[in-house]
């Protein structure tokens, strides 16, 4: 990979980094905190929360006829994304260890949280935990999948593309047919990056 591609991509890094800072901010505005992987509000928090839960009725009597007409399809998405997670998980604890990649931590991707998010009802704390189950699952497969490119066909493209998974930066460029010959194998098992449960 040339040296200002690299520059870009750590740069990247570095903000996706602050990005994460800046959130982590937000516990002191909002006065909870996360520990040992639960999130705690304080109990002025809480009560000020509890304040502005809307009622399930009303939830249902300010939504618009065709937002509640087709939820039923948003919910029908349920089934192949619970497929999908199981067949993501099945392949890699299969492969992976064949091919020598580290496994990806499901964990990291799929976070169910906000139902513990007081001002929510019932009903948009099941609508929120499904967002959170259904985008984690896409970016948990999103990570296995490159993991296995990055193994099978680490070869970047030609053509523009919307947006590069985080193992993108370990590819070849295309037409660079000399090293990706010599230098397949080496890539291949660049997982160095990763710590050593597979997390970035």
């Amino acid at each position: 990979m040339n040296d200002s591609l690299e520059t870009l991509l750590e740069r990247m890094r570095l903000t996706e980094k602050e990005i994460l800072r800046e959130l982590q901010k937000k516990e002191v505005e909002f006065l909870y905190e996360v520990r040992l992987g639960k999130v705690r509000f304080t109990e002025e928090a809480r009560a000020k929360h509890k304040l502005l839960v809307k009622r399930f009725t009303s939830y249902i009597r300010d939504s618009q006829f065709m937002i509640l007409l087709t939820s039923p399809v948003i919910w029908a998405c349920l089934l192949p994304v619970a497929i999908l997670d199981l067949v993501m998980t099945i392949y890699q604890v299969t492969c992976f260890p064949v091919y020598g990649i580290p496994k990806v931590r499901r964990g990291e991707y799929v976070i169910l949280d906000r139902r513990h998010l007081a001002y929510l009802n019932w009903m948009e704390k099941l609508n929120c935990e499904y967002c959170s189950y259904a985008n984690g699952v896409l970016a948990y497969a999103t990570e296995v999948a490159a993991r296995t490119e990055q193994y099978w066909c680490p070869i970047k493209h030609a053509l523009r593309m919307k947006s590069m998974h985080n193992r993108y930066r370990f590819f070849f460029d295309y037409g660079d047919a000399d090293h990706y010959r010599n230098q397949i194998e080496k890539v291949r098992r660049s997982f160095e990056d990763l710590d050593k449960d597979g997390k970035n």
